[in-house]
């Protein structure tokens, strides 16, 4: 009776705890969580953190000056397939995320950091590429911007904060 009920026990630990890793691990096939708002890391377990200087993405815009309220197109170019994705404008002066996005592509969602609208993450785990976005700056000055985004390329791999170059505010002295 002893074997039966402690057999029982390692069946029904075992089945907990693969519920609990495949909710876990879905959880973030549909988009960042709001813990990774701050630092932009990915919360997945045994995750392995790549050097931002070897990877294979390019974040940038067409645009080297900004004005309060401009409307300023972010483009994501990758050689190799992603799967996950999280993406913020922040004030270079001290790190704030700064604006929102008002234009984002299919396969990904906007999430509320501090402001509405002010990060995008991937809505689901189909595999990306180039991307493109369209982000507004606020209606009042902000100081120069930089973007950044962490890709996921697995759930084992990833680079945290590749960042665009510095998009400037005109008129600032």
């Amino acid at each position: 009776m002893e074997d039966s009920r402690g057999a029982h026990i390692a069946v029904v630990g075992w089945a907990y705890t693969t519920l609990c890793l495949v909710s876990y691990a879905a959880a973030f096939s549909h988009g960042a969580s709001l813990s990774a708002c701050t630092d932009m890391m990915p919360r997945h377990l045994r995750v392995q953190l790549h050097s931002t200087s070897n990877n294979y993405i390019t974040l940038h815009t067409n645009m080297s000056f900004y004005s309060p309220g401009d409307r300023v197109p972010v483009t994501v170019r990758s050689t190799q397939d992603f799967m996950g994705f999280l993406l913020q404008a922040r004030k270079v002066s001290n790190n704030e995320i700064a604006g929102t996005f008002v234009f984002i592509p299919p396969g990904s969602k906007l999430l509320t950091c501090f402001e509405d609208g002010d990060t995008v993450t991937h809505s689901d785990k189909s595999l990306k590429r180039n991307l493109s976005f369209v982000w507004k700056a606020p209606d009042q000055p902000t100081g120069d911007v930089k973007f950044f985004i962490s890709i996921v390329q697995s759930y084992f791999v990833y680079w945290a904060k590749i960042e665009s170059a510095i998009v400037a505010q005109r008129g600032q002295n």
